[in-house]
């Protein structure tokens, strides 16, 4: 019989695994519909429930956009900076890690992505011809893409609340530098916290229920019908939905058929859905129109990232007691 730590380890990791390709999954659905407003989905597509690829990027079936690939560019410049570059920025020792991570964004966006976001980019050729690490306060900066690319940070600060949100507004502010971008990085995360800690659909609804009486702006009762790229809109359509649907299948169709901005709201969708219910019961049939290189890697990170969270939380490694 599997000892208990070895039973909580695996529990675990199933449900990491299946936050990450959950979002990958959300991604690749949703973008076939991105900018399309619902009427139009219905009478191209019916209801759209299949990973098909096209869509104004035109990918090809099971190809995953800057959703995806921006948060493997963040979890690869974690792994590079180590629990102790996590530590040090938890501790106000330096930002290397941070600069890490904004050179990994120079990289992903010289690697000539399927699409990048202006604010992204303006914050990113910020970094690269200025060495910014955030730009001022910004009106123009109340977008999902620094909230839509956060999961490795989460992952990789399991047990050590302090570090999660240094590390969560450090990766935000690179590009996104306002104050409900900033309340959206942080909420999304607590919540994907909650459920990788082990909270069940009853639990997630409660969580989300303080978050919006905190944070008023991102009520979704009743829902407005708006899923665009401004933050607001995005978590509101994430939050009904997931809210509204305890399976996983029903509230990714549910959310990309919505329109708008449905990669992302897709892939917050099946961030939360997908570690409410772990890796092993993701539906085969989308989990396997996935491209091959890219399962590969969200697979081999979580367990990078996991590791991380393990060893800040060490003592013998770093400083500071988990929270």
């Amino acid at each position: 019989m599997p000892e208990p730590h070895a039973k909580g380890f695996h529990a675990r990791f199933d449900k990491a695994l299946g936050a990450y390709l959950g979002l990958a999954i959300g991604d690749a659905l949703g973008a076939t519909v991105e900018f399309m407003r619902p009427r139009e989905i219905l009478l191209q597509h019916g209801t759209h429930r299949d990973i098909v690829g096209g869509g104004w990027l035109k990918l090809a079936r099971g190809q995953v956009t800057d959703d995806t690939t921006m948060s493997l560019a963040l979890g690869e410049a974690l792994l590079l900076g180590g629990a102790d570059g996590i530590a040090r920025l938890r501790d106000q020792a330096d930002d290397t890690l941070v600069r890490g991570i904004g050179e990994a964004y120079v990289a992903w966006w010289r690697g000539g992505p399927v699409d990048c976001g202006n604010t992204c980019r303006r914050g990113i050729l910020r970094f690269l011809h200025q060495g910014s690490l955030s730009g001022p306060p910004n009106d123009g900066d109340g977008g999902n893409g620094a909230a839509m690319r956060n999961l490795p940070a989460v992952l990789a600060t399991l047990g050590d609340r302090a570090a999660f949100e240094r590390l969560s507004l450090a990766q935000a502010r690179l590009t996104h530098h306002h104050p409900l971008s900033d309340a959206a990085t942080l909420g999304l995360g607590r919540l994907l916290r909650g459920l990788l800690a082990g909270d069940d659909h009853a639990a997630l609804c409660a969580r989300i229920a303080r978050w919006v009486n905190e944070e008023p702006a991102f009520r979704h009762t009743p829902y407005r019908g708006r899923a665009t790229a401004y933050v607001v809109d995005t978590v509101q359509t994430v939050l009904h939905f997931v809210s509204e649907h305890e399976d996983f299948e029903d509230a990714l169709v549910a959310t990309v058929n919505q329109g708008d901005d449905a990669d992302t709201t897709g892939a917050l969708a099946g961030m939360l859905a997908g570690a409410r219910c772990g890796a092993a019961r993701l539906p085969w049939r989308w989990l396997s129109r996935l491209q091959p290189a890219t399962v590969r890697a969200i697979t081999d990170q979580t367990s990078g990232l996991l590791a991380l969270a393990d060893q800040l939380t060490d003592p013998a490694v770093c400083t500071g007691a988990p929270a």
